[in-house]
């Protein structure tokens, strides 16, 4: 049943219309020594705070009300036990078994997925420790000094996060690169960086078939050939079963498999995540990050809705969505090292929840999805903070870090280290954005009224990055579970693609090869590829 059919939407869209009036204003609300009380919650690690959203407690009780006849607790149980949640693709969605230690069997399709998923964790273990200690080497003799993630959206962005975000805990024996874009400016610059002869290339496709991940491939090995150099001895694969990638016919120095219940942007759990960042941060740190992640979902699938964080952010996010009409969701980590973290979450919950029908294919009556985007503080604050104060508002997720890397730098400046300047702009920016400033000078005046949350994790250490993925990724499918979505399909992203294999064999034809043949194109696309191949823009 679409959501608004159920009486707490209805309930939640005429509430809206009061928590609008001048007298709710977050100015108000906010007022009040139980407000923070009523309004956080703390979990697995991590403490949420939501004093500063747009809510009074009969919101929030009707919130909670949804979630009950929404059910996305009872949904998102059945997808941690395997039942096919991803419908229209007629697949399990289990990323949250990649991240399991329990002994307990999960089954899809009446067969235990766990001892696979074990014996691939296990076989990460053994041919990373082995690389790092110099046994496994290039084809030339010589010890793995860097390591090229070749990939591009869930194969690429979840990796790129963590191994950001712990990069103070990098064992310093393996440089990472990601190579994502086919832009070649993009390869050019890895190769400028790197030793061939020291170089691990580590392609990563379930089908082995995106054209920009295999063309991004297929010059990686042109160019260790270039070198005098086997790519057999340089490359390895983390694919699905059987897959092109999966083939003895093509040799490479080892492949893991990716399982079809497990989509890519909720991968970066499974080989995905576990080859290159066993080899950048060492298998321990891995495996301490795949606990944190699987605090977090034993919280998300067992904590009561008043407790629970993740499905208490979603139903704000679905609050500030379709009952507050706020487009945009921002992510302003207070932390450096979580530079990565909103164009990983981007991609996350644009691709999972940015859906036009619901699970039964009937056009949404509703907006699901939001716009994310976000930059560290306080970098952020000098960027597009004129907007969130006195444009168009939006929702924030404020991320703060009680404890730094670094201890060894306590410099003050005003009073202050670096770190209490951090957390005082952390403190200060959501509290101005909720109450705002009179002004009798009408530039000068901000209107407040700006929701946020504030998230606080005790440092950034492996198991709190797995806490922070899963805490986003239970966020994400509640959302989509009370949407009735399904957050696991990305028949999105094709078209595009499929345009692009016209234009491509079309460009192929142009360059000589007799295997291709002109398509026809509509006139704008001609346009543009006449510009391409003669090498200049119209005069």
């Amino acid at each position: 049943m679409q959501p608004e059919k159920l009486p707490a939407w209805k309930q939640l869209s005429r509430h809206a219309e009061i928590i609008a009036r001048p007298e709710n204003h977050l100015k108000h609300l906010i007022l009040g020594d139980s407000r923070i009380k009523k309004f956080s919650a703390a979990g697995a690690g991590v403490f949420f705070d939501y004093s500063r959203q747009r809510l009074d407690s009969k919101a929030l009780s009707l919130l909670f009300e949804l979630a009950k006849e929404a059910e996305p607790l009872k949904k998102f149980n059945d997808m941690v036990a395997g039942r096919n949640v991803n419908n229209t693709e007629n697949r399990a969605a289990l990323h949250t078994a990649a991240r399991s230690f329990a002994e307990t069997s999960v089954f899809v399709d009446g067969r235990d997925v766990m001892p696979e998923i074990k014996a691939v964790r296990e076989k990460i273990k053994n041919f990373t420790s082995r690389v790092l200690s110099g046994e496994i080497t290039g084809s030339s003799g010589k010890p793995f000094k860097h390591a090229v993630v070749i990939g591009i959206g869930g194969s690429c962005l979840g990796a790129e996060f963590v191994s950001t975000a712990m990069r103070e805990l990098a064992l310093n024996k393996i440089d990472l690169h990601y190579l994502s874009n086919v832009d070649i400016h993009n390869f050019g610059a890895i190769a400028e960086a790197i030793d061939p002869e020291t170089t691990l290339w580590i392609v990563i496709s379930k089908s082995f078939t995106t054209a920009e991940t295999m063309a991004n491939a297929s010059q990686a090995r042109a160019f260790m050939q270039k070198q005098g150099l086997d790519p057999a001895g340089h490359f390895i694969s983390v694919t699905g079963k059987g897959s092109p990638g999966d083939d003895p016919k093509a040799p490479v120095l080892e492949s893991f498999h990716m399982f079809d219940f497990i989509g890519g942007r909720y991968s970066v759990t499974s080989a995905v995540g576990g080859v290159p960042l066993s080899l950048y941060l060492g298998y321990e740190n891995f495996e301490e990050f795949l606990k944190g992640a699987q605090e977090m979902d034993i919280h998300a699938a067992t904590a009561k809705p008043e407790t629970n964080l993740p499905l208490t952010a979603a139903l704000i996010s679905v609050w500030n969505n379709n009952f507050l009409n706020y487009p945009v969701q921002a992510i302003i980590p207070y932390a450096a090292p979580l530079a990565r973290l909103a164009a990983h979450i981007q991609q996350l919950n644009m691709e999972s929840n940015g859906k036009y029908v619901d699970r039964e294919g009937n056009f949404l009556e509703k907006n699901s999805g939001v716009i994310v985007f976000g930059e560290p503080g306080t970098n952020a604050q000098h960027s597009f903070f004129q907007l969130a104060h006195q444009g168009r508002g939006f929702p924030i997720d404020f991320i703060g870090v009680v404890t730094p890397g670094y201890p060894q730098y306590q410099n003050q400046s005003q009073g202050v280290t670096n770190h209490q300047e951090l957390w005082s702009n952390l403190i200060a920016q959501p509290m101005a954005l909720a109450k705002g400033k009179d002004d009798s000078v009408r530039a000068k005046y901000f209107p407040g009224n700006r929701p946020s949350s504030t998230i606080i994790i005790n440092d950034l250490g492996p198991r709190n990055i797995g806490r922070l993925l899963s805490f986003y990724e239970a966020r994400t499918v509640f959302e989509a579970f009370i949407w009735e979505i399904n957050p696991f399909d990305q028949f999105g992203v094709e078209l595009g693609k499929t345009m692009a294999s016209k234009i491509r064999n079309t460009m192929a034809a142009r360059n000589g090869g007799d295997d291709y043949h002109c398509e026809k194109l509509d006139i704008l696309d001609e346009f543009y590829l006449d510009m391409l191949f003669s090498g200049k823009i119209p005069e």
